[in-house]
């Protein structure tokens, strides 16, 4: 009795095993079900980064096996790096926690930045919702209503910043080019400097144009704000009679860093989706699908175009190579960036 009872035993086991094997799906199941995926968002609510999260994360759940509920957090500060500190230092690698902070923080990390404590090599990436093109606006009170005013400004221009991308571009367009620029920093998102342009505390700011149009287009309608430079290698389908900064820089190491830290990192991967390190792969896997499966999702197509959300996203995968690419840059490169883009 008791051998038939221990071989029936291990035939369920057996076949549990196999089952397991043969449908990894049923252990995401079991694990996601019933739980909370947090994204921990690097920006305060209200800035273009928590939007576009706050939309995804209405959608992503469904495409999860399980179909956990997914939540969103907000740690601002210090442009997203507090967030990519916490998601590497402390976030468990449970496949619970994804972080959403700015590409720029991955050229901050080769130069040596002492507030960087990550190694983006080490990252799982998720996805990213959007290429980005980076702009330069400003308000209309401020008369830096072109190029040319801009140009031909006597005094400093004040642009706000709130930290890597928003002020390296600045940093850039001071070290490169002639446009009279006094940067003002210390904001924590970029909601904070658009009220500070409206209140005339600072003439305008450089951001992305995909998260400036979604959450400071009424200014925009109304006139109050405008675009006046484009911080990317050639026009934006919106904007094709707005200036590009390259123009405006004449030595081809201030095009080559300009388009290294603005375009190819700045904006390629800007809007970026991590998992701490350690995560566990088959949970790596499953929420890449997601992201990718919510990409395409109508409802949350539909839901970012009313929100004014541009969809252009790059796999977890496609995020990898980029990041790895930038650690094959000259160091002789980072050298150089050194002395402009840290404070």
């Amino acid at each position: 009795m008791q051998r038939t009872v221990r071989r029936w035993l291990e035939q369920a086991a057996f076949a549990a095993v196999s089952l397991f094997i043969a449908f990894p799906s049923i252990a995401q199941d079991n694990f996601f079900g019933g739980k909370t995926v947090r994204i921990v968002v690097g920006f305060p609510p209200g800035s273009g980064f928590d939007a576009y999260s706050r939309a995804i994360a209405r959608h992503m759940g469904k495409h999860i096996p399980g179909s956990p509920t997914v939540s969103v957090e907000n740690m601002a500060g210090a442009g997203s790096l507090i967030t990519a500190n916490h998601i590497y230092n402390r976030a468990t690698p449970d496949g619970l926690t994804i972080g959403n902070w700015i590409g720029g923080l991955i050229i901050q990390q080769y130069l040596n930045d002492k507030g960087v404590f990550f190694d983006a090599q080490k990252f799982e990436w998720v996805g990213s919702p959007v290429r980005i093109h980076n702009i330069c606006a400003f308000t209309k009170k401020s008369g830096i209503t072109s190029l040319d005013k801009w140009q031909q400004s006597k005094a400093r221009v004040k642009i706000g910043a709130a930290g890597s991308t928003t002020a390296d571009i600045p940093r850039l367009l001071m070290k490169y080019t002639k446009l009279p620029i006094q940067l003002i920093e210390g904001y924590k998102g970029m909601p904070d400097v658009h009220l500070a342009a409206e209140a005339g505390e600072v003439a305008g700011f450089c951001a992305s144009w995909e998260g400036t149009k979604a959450i400071w287009h009424s200014a925009l309608n109304a006139g109050v704000g405008m675009v006046v430079l484009q911080a990317v290698n050639k026009s934006h389908p919106e904007h094709p009679k707005i200036p590009l900064a390259v123009d405006l820089i004449q030595s081809t190491e201030g095009r080559e860093l300009f388009n290294l830290v603005v375009h190819n990192v700045g904006g390629t991967i800007n809007r970026l989706y991590s998992l701490p390190p350690g995560t566990p792969e088959d949970r790596v896997r499953t929420l890449q699908m997601a992201f990718q499966e919510t990409m395409k999702d109508a409802d949350f197509l539909a839901e970012a175009k009313k929100g004014r959300l541009d969809i252009d996203p790059l796999a977890g995968s496609e995020i990898t190579k980029i990041v790895a690419s930038v650690k094959l840059i000259a160091p002789a490169t980072f050298e150089r960036l050194k002395g402009i883009i840290l404070p």
